[in-house]
């Protein structure tokens, strides 16, 4: 087959909810065509970028999100910590880059932070961006002044997720609305930082629903420069625990998907990559995922450790982007521009 012209894939932000479900439907080899042409028409695909994400302040979040461990109201085993020391964050960064990530992600379990917070997160990130790395966090809602003072320390990136569907949500999270969600995104572009934003599937939602997320995050003023798809990670203790399991293919169907909707974001798988085979996280690969999570710990859940990963690249014949390749390859219809991403928890 001929390769498909660039304007076949275009930027757009008017998708209907009935555009995406007739993607959905599509047979699975053509929607796989389909996706893996728009990820080669904008990316290099036997390149991946590599992220790691650290929980530099873990448990005791007072919301009440149907599928988080770090929850303080649901009995999980995660004990609540205060803040970690810049300079155990920094070693773990430096530990980090050795493994071969290019970008280092620091994650809180706060509603929101205080503003007594947010010089504290800064110098993280001042410190981890000495080492060469890009950096991105995820601490909950952020005001104006906040998203404004992380970028003057040098965030790159900032992580919200919007979960999953508008008519979905309330079935999940009780304590944040959709709205709230929205304007802390607002404030983040504002502000001049990149965004990742994505959402988890495998939480009870339909296929329409999972068609309803990936509309409202293409809908969005701009695309997400980094796309997290998180399949649900049951943890015992938590509302969605005992949730039916979503079909592997459906998985892939959704990032080839968010693929086709945002052909020049980075679309990251993220949670529940632990219990992938390297069979489904391959077909993700061809599907147009070009970005993952390294390391043993997402958060509080299991991650693939930093040798599988390897072995699977060396078998698949891919390589991790370096911070210049996450800046220098991505090819838009003229041009070259700059973007990539974070992901989970937020």
């Amino acid at each position: 087959m001929p390769q498909p012209a660039l304007a076949e894939f275009p930027i757009r932000h008017d998708w209907t909810l009935a555009e995406v479900e007739a993607l959905f439907a599509l047979p699975f080899p053509e929607l796989l065509y389909r996706a893996a042409s728009a990820h080669r028409q904008r990316f290099d695909p036997t390149q991946v970028q590599v992220s790691t994400l650290l929980s530099v302040k873990t448990g005791g979040c007072p919301e009440d999100c149907g599928y988080c461990p770090q929850a303080a109201r649901y009995h999980t085993g995660v004990a609540a910590t205060k803040l970690m020391e810049t300079a155990a964050v920094v070693e773990r960064a430096r530990q980090a880059k050795a493994a071969g990530a290019s970008r280092f992600c620091m994650g809180a379990a706060w509603r929101s932070p205080k503003d007594r917070d947010i010089p504290k997160v800064a110098a993280m990130i001042r410190e981890v961006k000495a080492l060469g790395l890009e950096t991105c966090a995820t601490l909950g809602m952020l005001s104006a002044a906040q998203a404004q003072a992380l970028k003057d320390a040098g965030l790159d990136y900032y992580n919200h997720n919007l979960d999953s569907a508008p008519d979905f949500y309330g079935q999940i999270i009780h304590t944040r609305e959709y709205q709230d969600r929205l304007d802390t995104l607002a404030h983040v572009r504002e502000a001049g930082l990149k965004t990742c934003c994505g959402g988890i599937v495998g939480m009870g939602e339909s296929r329409r629903q999972r068609a309803g997320l990936l509309c409202a995050l293409a809908n969005l003023p701009a695309h997400p420069d980094s796309v997290p798809i998180n399949r649900l990670v049951q943890v015992e203790g938590t509302p969605l625990h005992g949730t039916v399991e979503l079909d592997p293919f459906e998985f892939v169907r959704t990032v080839a998907v968010a693929r086709i909707l945002m052909p020049a974001s980075m679309v990251r798988l993220s949670a529940g990559r632990e219990t992938m085979s390297d069979e489904l996280q391959a077909l993700c690969f061809l599907a147009g995922a070009n970005s993952i999570f390294y390391g043993e710990k997402l958060l509080t859940t299991g991650n693939p450790d930093t040798a599988r990963d390897q072995a699977l690249f060396a078998r698949l014949g891919l390589r991790p982007m370096a911070v210049d390749a996450v800046q220098d390859d991505r090819i838009d219809a003229c041009t070259v521009t700059v973007h990539a991403g974070i992901t989970a928890a937020a």
